[in-house]
């Protein structure tokens, strides 16, 4: 577990989860009609592209890493100004429950999870996320693929995240049916994409293209480096 540091806000909490890219371990759908070795290629330059978008979010930014041994790989991270953390045993419920709990148990105000497949999302909605917070209890940023690229809790962690469908396109669904039984408040973010797929591949190096050619930087260089290396 790596050491806690201080933040510009200690009491708002981003968390970015991540698992170490090695061959085989990581993107198994998009290795699958690929490389295991190209697909963990593309989960590293997501991480490094992700965690530099992320640099700047006024909180305690902390990237929760799988498995126990990628302590060393992640360690590289502090040069984006995150600690490290891991994430501990368990299906992803349980993971995600683990560190919101322990966060809002050590006197945070609001924390916010997003995982490392979606290196296009908009830092504004992770500051969003955070102000959305201030008034709600649960905000969730739905995904396209029916689950969701990010979820955050002020206050306390709702029974929320026990046997739900982790692979399916029912996990927001399920997600917000368990909210219902409870008298929170809840919060939206606008809908993102995911990549796990090759066809998730192609919607985001469409994207990134368009942007491109429309004169805006996608800020995601590693990422953009291999779309173009695919095509040419």
């Amino acid at each position: 577990m790596g050491r806690m540091e201080a933040s510009p806000d200690g009491r708002r909490v981003l968390g970015v989860f991540a698992k170490q890219p090695l061959p085989g371990e990581v993107k198994t759908r998009l290795a699958a009609t690929t490389s295991a070795e190209w697909a963990a290629q593309v989960a590293a330059a997501f991480i490094a592209d992700s965690l530099n978008r992320l640099a700047a979010i006024d909180a305690r930014r902390i990237v929760v890493f799988a498995p126990a041994g990628a302590e060393a790989y992640f360690t590289s991270v502090r040069l984006f100004g995150f600690d490290t953390l891991h994430q501990g045993d368990g299906d992803l419920g349980r993971r995600l429950q683990r560190f919101l709990s322990g966060q809002l148990g050590a006197g945070a105000s609001a924390v916010v999870i997003v995982g490392a497949d979606s290196p296009t999302l908009p830092p504004t909605f992770i500051k969003q996320a955070l102000d959305i917070l201030t008034t709600a209890d649960v905000v969730l940023g739905p995904a396209t693929d029916g689950g969701y690229y990010l979820i955050g809790c002020a206050r306390r962690v709702p029974p929320i995240f026990d046997g739900i469908d982790w692979g399916g396109c029912t996990v927001l669904a399920e997600t917000v049916a368990r909210l219902g039984r409870e008298p929170l408040r809840l919060g939206l973010l606008p809908p993102w994409y995911d990549v796990d797929t090759l066809d998730d591949w192609r919607v985001l190096c469409g994207h990134v293209a368009a942007l491109r050619r429309a004169g805006v930087d996608p800020g995601v260089p590693r990422t953009e480096q291999l779309c173009l290396a695919e095509l040419s």
